[in-house]
Protein backbone atom coordinates (compact mmCIF):
# COMPACT_ATOMS: atom_id res chain seq x y z
CA UNK A 1 0.00 0.00 0.00
CA UNK A 2 3.51 2.32 -0.09
CA UNK A 3 2.67 3.31 -3.42
CA UNK A 4 -0.92 4.30 -3.36
CA UNK A 5 -0.26 5.94 -0.01
CA UNK A 6 2.28 7.81 -2.29
CA UNK A 7 -0.09 8.22 -4.68
CA UNK A 8 -2.85 10.07 -2.31
CA UNK A 9 -0.07 12.49 -0.74
CA UNK A 10 0.75 13.55 -4.31
CA UNK A 11 -2.62 13.95 -5.24
CA UNK A 12 -4.54 15.78 -1.89
CA UNK A 13 -3.27 19.73 -2.70
CA UNK A 14 -6.03 22.37 -4.30
CA UNK A 15 -5.28 21.10 -7.49
CA UNK A 16 -7.37 17.49 -6.97
CA UNK A 17 -11.29 17.84 -8.14
CA UNK A 18 -12.79 15.12 -6.92
CA UNK A 19 -11.92 11.75 -5.54
CA UNK A 20 -14.47 8.67 -5.68
CA UNK A 21 -14.19 5.70 -3.92
CA UNK A 22 -16.10 2.20 -5.07
CA UNK A 23 -16.66 -1.39 -5.39
CA UNK A 24 -17.39 -1.90 -1.93
CA UNK A 25 -16.42 -5.00 -0.06
CA UNK A 26 -19.26 -4.50 2.45
CA UNK A 27 -22.64 -2.18 1.33
CA UNK A 28 -23.39 -2.08 5.35
CA UNK A 29 -20.26 -0.12 6.06
CA UNK A 30 -20.34 2.42 2.93
CA UNK A 31 -21.54 1.71 -0.41
CA UNK A 32 -19.21 4.90 -1.91
CA UNK A 33 -17.00 7.36 -0.54
CA UNK A 34 -16.23 10.73 -2.47
CA UNK A 35 -13.60 13.34 -1.40
CA UNK A 36 -13.43 17.54 -2.50
CA UNK A 37 -10.80 19.56 -1.69
CA UNK A 38 -12.26 22.86 0.35
CA UNK A 39 -11.11 26.08 1.98
CA UNK A 40 -11.93 26.47 5.90
CA UNK A 41 -10.61 28.81 7.54
CA UNK A 42 -8.08 29.69 5.25
CA UNK A 43 -6.76 25.89 5.72
CA UNK A 44 -7.15 23.49 2.72
CA UNK A 45 -8.68 20.99 3.65
CA UNK A 46 -10.70 17.75 2.46
CA UNK A 47 -14.66 17.01 2.43
CA UNK A 48 -15.39 13.33 3.09
CA UNK A 49 -19.22 12.28 1.73
CA UNK A 50 -19.72 8.98 2.90
CA UNK A 51 -23.00 7.19 1.54
CA UNK A 52 -24.26 4.36 3.86
CA UNK A 53 -27.90 2.87 2.23
CA UNK A 54 -29.80 6.45 2.37
CA UNK A 55 -27.82 7.64 4.77
CA UNK A 56 -24.95 10.73 4.06
CA UNK A 57 -22.13 11.43 6.31
CA UNK A 58 -19.87 14.30 5.95
CA UNK A 59 -16.56 15.13 7.90
CA UNK A 60 -13.73 17.57 6.77
CA UNK A 61 -10.35 16.19 7.32
CA UNK A 62 -6.49 18.00 6.68
CA UNK A 63 -3.82 16.71 4.14
CA UNK A 64 -2.63 14.26 6.27
CA UNK A 65 -5.40 12.74 8.06
CA UNK A 66 -7.31 12.26 4.65
CA UNK A 67 -4.72 10.63 3.01
CA UNK A 68 -3.95 7.78 5.63
CA UNK A 69 -8.14 7.47 5.83
CA UNK A 70 -8.08 6.71 1.60
CA UNK A 71 -5.46 4.49 2.27
CA UNK A 72 -7.10 2.47 5.25
CA UNK A 73 -10.46 2.09 2.94
CA UNK A 74 -8.36 0.38 -0.15
CA UNK A 75 -6.87 -1.65 2.02
CA UNK A 76 -10.05 -2.91 4.39
CA UNK A 77 -12.94 -1.47 2.16
CA UNK A 78 -13.09 -0.63 -1.49
CA UNK A 79 -11.32 -2.16 -4.74
CA UNK A 80 -11.48 0.77 -6.67
CA UNK A 81 -10.95 4.85 -6.60
CA UNK A 82 -11.03 7.05 -9.58
CA UNK A 83 -9.23 10.17 -9.00
CA UNK A 84 -9.41 13.31 -11.06
CA UNK A 85 -7.18 16.57 -10.90
CA UNK A 86 -6.90 19.67 -12.45
CA UNK A 87 -3.48 18.38 -14.28
CA UNK A 88 -3.33 14.50 -13.87
CA UNK A 89 -6.38 11.66 -13.80
CA UNK A 90 -5.49 7.98 -11.64
CA UNK A 91 -7.57 4.74 -11.59
CA UNK A 92 -6.95 2.76 -9.02
CA UNK A 93 -7.83 -1.50 -8.85
CA UNK A 94 -7.49 -3.31 -5.78
CA UNK A 95 -7.52 -7.31 -6.60
CA UNK A 96 -9.24 -9.45 -3.87
CA UNK A 97 -5.76 -10.98 -2.97
CA UNK A 98 -5.21 -7.20 -2.27
CA UNK A 99 -2.88 -6.65 -5.39
CA UNK A 100 -3.07 -3.01 -6.56
CA UNK A 101 -2.52 -1.87 -9.77
CA UNK A 102 -2.46 2.04 -10.44
CA UNK A 103 -3.05 3.89 -14.00
CA UNK A 104 -1.93 7.52 -14.55
CA UNK A 105 -3.31 9.77 -17.27
CA UNK A 106 -2.03 13.19 -17.75
CA UNK A 107 -3.31 16.92 -19.23
CA UNK A 108 -2.03 18.49 -21.73
CA UNK A 109 -1.76 21.60 -19.38
CA UNK A 110 1.33 22.99 -21.77
CA UNK A 111 -1.70 23.21 -24.57
CA UNK A 112 -3.73 25.01 -21.89
CA UNK A 113 -5.88 22.37 -21.61
CA UNK A 114 -5.70 21.41 -18.04
CA UNK A 115 -9.24 21.14 -16.58
CA UNK A 116 -10.27 23.96 -14.43
CA UNK A 117 -9.48 24.22 -11.09
CA UNK A 118 -12.05 23.30 -8.40
CA UNK A 119 -14.26 25.07 -6.13
CA UNK A 120 -13.11 25.66 -2.90
CA UNK A 121 -16.07 26.87 -1.06
CA UNK A 122 -16.47 24.68 2.16
CA UNK A 123 -19.54 22.44 2.08
CA UNK A 124 -22.86 22.01 0.25
CA UNK A 125 -24.35 24.59 2.91
CA UNK A 126 -24.06 27.15 -0.09
CA UNK A 127 -26.83 25.41 -2.22
CA UNK A 128 -29.44 25.50 0.41
CA UNK A 129 -31.80 28.34 1.28
CA UNK A 130 -30.94 27.51 5.12
CA UNK A 131 -27.03 27.43 5.54
CA UNK A 132 -25.05 25.76 7.72
CA UNK A 133 -23.11 27.92 9.53
CA UNK A 134 -26.01 30.91 9.95
CA UNK A 135 -27.78 30.99 13.07
CA UNK A 136 -31.63 30.12 12.51
CA UNK A 137 -33.35 30.81 15.85
CA UNK A 138 -35.75 28.07 15.04
CA UNK A 139 -33.57 25.50 14.24
CA UNK A 140 -31.29 26.50 17.17
CA UNK A 141 -34.37 25.96 19.44
CA UNK A 142 -34.94 22.46 17.94
CA UNK A 143 -31.29 21.11 18.36
CA UNK A 144 -31.16 20.97 14.70
CA UNK A 145 -27.94 23.74 14.80
CA UNK A 146 -25.58 25.01 17.68
CA UNK A 147 -25.92 28.36 18.76
CA UNK A 148 -23.54 29.29 16.47
CA UNK A 149 -25.01 28.07 13.49
CA UNK A 150 -23.51 24.88 12.59
CA UNK A 151 -25.95 21.71 11.97
CA UNK A 152 -25.72 19.03 14.48
CA UNK A 153 -24.15 15.84 12.81
CA UNK A 154 -26.99 13.63 14.30
CA UNK A 155 -29.24 16.22 12.40
CA UNK A 156 -28.16 16.28 9.35
CA UNK A 157 -30.94 14.97 7.78
CA UNK A 158 -33.80 16.78 9.60
CA UNK A 159 -31.68 19.88 7.89
CA UNK A 160 -31.94 18.52 4.77
CA UNK A 161 -35.30 17.66 4.68
CA UNK A 162 -36.54 21.68 5.50
CA UNK A 163 -34.24 22.85 3.04
CA UNK A 164 -35.77 20.45 0.23
CA UNK A 165 -39.38 21.49 1.93
CA UNK A 166 -38.77 24.94 1.42
CA UNK A 167 -37.66 24.65 -2.12
CA UNK A 168 -41.00 23.37 -2.80
CA UNK A 169 -42.52 26.33 -1.15
CA UNK A 170 -40.15 28.84 -3.16
CA UNK A 171 -40.95 27.48 -6.17
CA UNK A 172 -44.94 28.43 -6.11
CA UNK A 173 -44.32 31.53 -3.85
CA UNK A 174 -45.45 33.40 -6.88
CA UNK A 175 -49.34 32.30 -6.65
CA UNK A 176 -49.69 33.34 -3.23
CA UNK A 177 -50.47 36.93 -2.35
CA UNK A 178 -48.61 39.84 -2.30
CA UNK A 179 -51.36 42.44 -1.54
CA UNK A 180 -52.76 40.93 1.19
CA UNK A 181 -51.88 38.92 4.49
CA UNK A 182 -51.14 34.91 2.97
CA UNK A 183 -53.40 32.54 5.30
CA UNK A 184 -52.11 28.81 5.44
CA UNK A 185 -53.82 25.83 7.02
CA UNK A 186 -51.25 23.13 8.27
CA UNK A 187 -53.29 19.66 9.11
CA UNK A 188 -51.08 17.24 11.46
CA UNK A 189 -48.11 19.74 12.24
CA UNK A 190 -46.70 17.28 14.75
CA UNK A 191 -43.32 18.67 16.45
CA UNK A 192 -43.51 21.00 13.19
CA UNK A 193 -40.10 21.40 12.34
CA UNK A 194 -41.52 22.17 8.75
CA UNK A 195 -44.73 24.39 9.94
CA UNK A 196 -41.85 27.08 11.83
CA UNK A 197 -39.55 26.34 8.88
CA UNK A 198 -42.29 27.41 6.55
CA UNK A 199 -42.95 30.47 8.67
CA UNK A 200 -39.56 31.77 8.72
CA UNK A 201 -38.63 31.25 5.28
CA UNK A 202 -42.22 33.39 4.01
CA UNK A 203 -42.41 36.04 7.18
CA UNK A 204 -38.38 36.45 7.44
CA UNK A 205 -36.44 35.57 4.54
CA UNK A 206 -39.60 36.89 2.37
CA UNK A 207 -40.80 39.45 4.24
CA UNK A 208 -44.55 38.37 3.51
CA UNK A 209 -47.51 38.90 5.63
CA UNK A 210 -49.04 35.45 7.12
CA UNK A 211 -51.07 33.81 9.08
CA UNK A 212 -50.19 30.08 9.96
CA UNK A 213 -51.93 27.93 11.94
CA UNK A 214 -51.23 24.22 12.75
CA UNK A 215 -53.70 21.88 13.73
CA UNK A 216 -52.54 18.17 15.66
CA UNK A 217 -54.63 15.65 17.91
CA UNK A 218 -52.29 16.04 20.41
CA UNK A 219 -52.35 18.26 22.94
CA UNK A 220 -49.07 18.31 24.48
CA UNK A 221 -47.35 18.91 21.01
CA UNK A 222 -49.71 21.92 21.09
CA UNK A 223 -48.89 23.65 24.34
CA UNK A 224 -45.37 23.39 23.24
CA UNK A 225 -45.46 24.35 19.43
CA UNK A 226 -47.48 27.41 21.26
CA UNK A 227 -44.76 27.93 24.01
CA UNK A 228 -41.88 27.97 21.25
CA UNK A 229 -43.83 30.16 18.65
CA UNK A 230 -44.13 32.91 21.40
CA UNK A 231 -40.33 32.56 22.79
CA UNK A 232 -39.71 33.23 18.74
CA UNK A 233 -42.09 36.01 18.81
CA UNK A 234 -43.85 34.01 15.35
CA UNK A 235 -46.90 36.42 16.34
CA UNK A 236 -48.58 35.51 12.80
CA UNK A 237 -47.91 31.22 13.96
CA UNK A 238 -50.75 29.55 16.62
CA UNK A 239 -51.53 26.06 16.88
CA UNK A 240 -54.86 24.36 18.30
CA UNK A 241 -55.80 20.77 18.64
CA UNK A 242 -58.08 19.13 16.71
CA UNK A 243 -58.61 16.91 14.06
CA UNK A 244 -59.18 17.91 9.70
CA UNK A 245 -63.02 17.38 10.24
CA UNK A 246 -63.10 19.96 13.47
CA UNK A 247 -61.64 23.00 11.24
CA UNK A 248 -64.21 25.74 9.88
CA UNK A 249 -62.34 28.20 8.47
CA UNK A 250 -63.87 31.27 7.27
CA UNK A 251 -62.92 33.65 4.49
CA UNK A 252 -59.90 32.53 2.23
CA UNK A 253 -57.67 29.83 2.86
CA UNK A 254 -54.72 30.54 0.15
CA UNK A 255 -51.96 27.34 1.24
CA UNK A 256 -53.05 23.99 3.00
CA UNK A 257 -50.54 21.58 4.41
CA UNK A 258 -50.93 17.66 4.69
CA UNK A 259 -47.56 16.12 6.23
CA UNK A 260 -48.23 12.54 7.11
CA UNK A 261 -52.26 12.36 7.10
CA UNK A 262 -52.87 8.88 7.54
CA UNK A 263 -54.78 6.93 5.00
CA UNK A 264 -57.94 8.97 4.25
CA UNK A 265 -57.07 12.21 6.66
CA UNK A 266 -54.94 13.19 3.48
CA UNK A 267 -58.37 12.68 1.58
CA UNK A 268 -60.06 14.93 3.88
CA UNK A 269 -57.47 17.65 3.72
CA UNK A 270 -57.52 17.37 0.38
CA UNK A 271 -61.48 18.05 -0.13
CA UNK A 272 -60.81 20.97 2.69
CA UNK A 273 -58.34 22.56 0.39
CA UNK A 274 -60.30 22.14 -2.57
CA UNK A 275 -63.74 23.69 -1.25
CA UNK A 276 -61.82 26.61 0.05
CA UNK A 277 -60.23 27.49 -3.14
CA UNK A 278 -57.00 27.34 -2.01
CA UNK A 279 -54.05 28.14 -4.41
CA UNK A 280 -51.74 26.03 -3.50
CA UNK A 281 -51.62 22.43 -1.60
CA UNK A 282 -49.20 20.51 -0.33
CA UNK A 283 -49.41 16.78 0.76
CA UNK A 284 -47.02 13.92 1.82
CA UNK A 285 -49.24 11.04 2.36
CA UNK A 286 -48.80 8.33 4.25
CA UNK A 287 -50.25 4.70 4.72
CA UNK A 288 -52.28 4.91 2.17
CA UNK A 289 -54.11 1.31 3.07
CA UNK A 290 -57.47 2.06 1.72
CA UNK A 291 -57.17 1.02 -2.06
CA UNK A 292 -55.06 -1.70 -0.60
CA UNK A 293 -58.30 -3.56 0.53
CA UNK A 294 -60.07 -2.81 -2.51
CA UNK A 295 -58.40 -3.04 -5.71
CA UNK A 296 -58.87 -6.39 -7.52
CA UNK A 297 -58.07 -7.33 -11.11
CA UNK A 298 -57.72 -11.00 -12.47
CA UNK A 299 -55.10 -9.42 -15.55
CA UNK A 300 -53.13 -8.21 -13.01
CA UNK A 301 -53.57 -11.02 -10.47
CA UNK A 302 -50.20 -12.54 -11.11
CA UNK A 303 -48.73 -9.42 -9.68
CA UNK A 304 -50.73 -8.75 -7.36
CA UNK A 305 -50.63 -12.16 -5.57
CA UNK A 306 -47.69 -11.16 -3.81
CA UNK A 307 -48.91 -8.67 -0.86
CA UNK A 308 -46.01 -5.74 -0.90
CA UNK A 309 -46.35 -5.77 -4.27
CA UNK A 310 -50.18 -5.06 -3.78
CA UNK A 311 -49.44 -2.64 -1.09
CA UNK A 312 -46.73 -0.20 -3.16
CA UNK A 313 -49.33 -0.71 -6.00
CA UNK A 314 -51.87 0.29 -4.52
CA UNK A 315 -50.29 3.40 -2.44
CA UNK A 316 -48.94 4.89 -5.36
CA UNK A 317 -52.27 4.15 -7.34
CA UNK A 318 -53.62 6.51 -4.82
CA UNK A 319 -51.85 9.21 -4.96
CA UNK A 320 -52.02 9.26 -8.40
CA UNK A 321 -55.60 9.35 -8.77
CA UNK A 322 -55.31 11.91 -5.92
CA UNK A 323 -53.42 14.15 -8.48
CA UNK A 324 -55.74 13.32 -11.15
CA UNK A 325 -58.97 14.23 -9.30
CA UNK A 326 -57.18 17.89 -8.49
CA UNK A 327 -56.48 18.50 -11.96
CA UNK A 328 -60.34 17.72 -12.54
CA UNK A 329 -60.99 20.32 -9.96
CA UNK A 330 -58.39 22.90 -11.50
CA UNK A 331 -55.30 22.33 -10.07
CA UNK A 332 -51.96 21.79 -11.89
CA UNK A 333 -50.92 18.97 -10.12
CA UNK A 334 -47.43 17.43 -9.74
CA UNK A 335 -46.30 14.02 -7.77
CA UNK A 336 -43.03 14.62 -6.32
CA UNK A 337 -39.98 12.92 -3.94
CA UNK A 338 -39.35 14.16 -0.85
CA UNK A 339 -37.30 13.70 1.65
CA UNK A 340 -38.73 12.08 4.82
CA UNK A 341 -36.43 10.64 7.41
CA UNK A 342 -39.62 10.11 10.08
CA UNK A 343 -41.16 7.53 7.72
CA UNK A 344 -39.34 6.46 5.17
CA UNK A 345 -35.96 7.37 3.51
CA UNK A 346 -37.91 9.09 0.49
CA UNK A 347 -41.56 9.84 0.01
CA UNK A 348 -43.92 11.40 -2.05
CA UNK A 349 -45.08 14.69 -2.16
CA UNK A 350 -48.55 15.81 -4.06
CA UNK A 351 -47.94 19.41 -4.96
CA UNK A 352 -50.81 21.39 -6.72
CA UNK A 353 -51.13 24.84 -7.80
CA UNK A 354 -54.20 27.02 -8.64
CA UNK A 355 -53.40 30.58 -10.55
CA UNK A 356 -55.60 33.06 -10.01
CA UNK A 357 -58.45 32.76 -12.78
CA UNK A 358 -57.84 28.75 -13.14
CA UNK A 359 -61.38 27.03 -14.03
CA UNK A 360 -61.91 23.23 -13.40
CA UNK A 361 -61.14 21.14 -16.62
CA UNK A 362 -63.71 20.66 -18.89
CA UNK A 363 -62.59 18.50 -21.79
CA UNK A 364 -64.02 14.94 -23.48
CA UNK A 365 -62.17 13.57 -21.29
CA UNK A 366 -62.93 15.36 -18.14
CA UNK A 367 -63.45 11.95 -15.47
CA UNK A 368 -63.81 9.39 -17.48
CA UNK A 369 -59.96 8.12 -17.49
CA UNK A 370 -60.57 8.38 -13.46
CA UNK A 371 -63.73 6.36 -13.80
CA UNK A 372 -62.35 4.11 -16.16
CA UNK A 373 -59.13 3.30 -14.31
CA UNK A 374 -61.22 2.69 -11.16
CA UNK A 375 -63.78 0.34 -12.74
CA UNK A 376 -60.73 -1.85 -14.12
CA UNK A 377 -59.51 -2.25 -10.43
CA UNK A 378 -62.53 -2.30 -8.95
CA UNK A 379 -61.65 1.02 -6.52
CA UNK A 380 -63.88 3.26 -4.97
CA UNK A 381 -61.40 6.33 -3.54
CA UNK A 382 -62.70 8.37 -0.73
CA UNK A 383 -61.75 11.50 -2.48
CA UNK A 384 -63.13 10.67 -5.40
CA UNK A 385 -66.89 10.58 -3.53
CA UNK A 386 -65.85 13.61 -1.45
CA UNK A 387 -65.61 15.90 -4.73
Amino acid sequence: MDELRELFRQMLDQNIIQIVLSNTRDAERAVKVKVRPVMIRGELCFQETLYQGTKVYHSNHAGEEMQERLTEYMRDLFRQAQLNGAELDATVLVSKKGAVSIKRKRHAAAAGQSRKAPDLAHDRARQYLLKDGEPVDFLVHLGVQTPDGRVVKARYDKFRQINRYLEFIEDVIDVLPADRTIRIVDFGCGKSYLTFAMYYFLHELRGRDIQVMGLDLKADVIRHCNELARELHYEGLNFQEGDISSVREGGSVDMVVSLHACDKATDYALEKAVKWGASVILAVPCCQHELNGQIRCDVLQPVLKYGVIKERMAALITDALRANLLEKNGYDAQILEFIDMEHTPKNLMIRAVKPAGMRPRRSREDGTGIDRVTEFLHLSPTLKELL
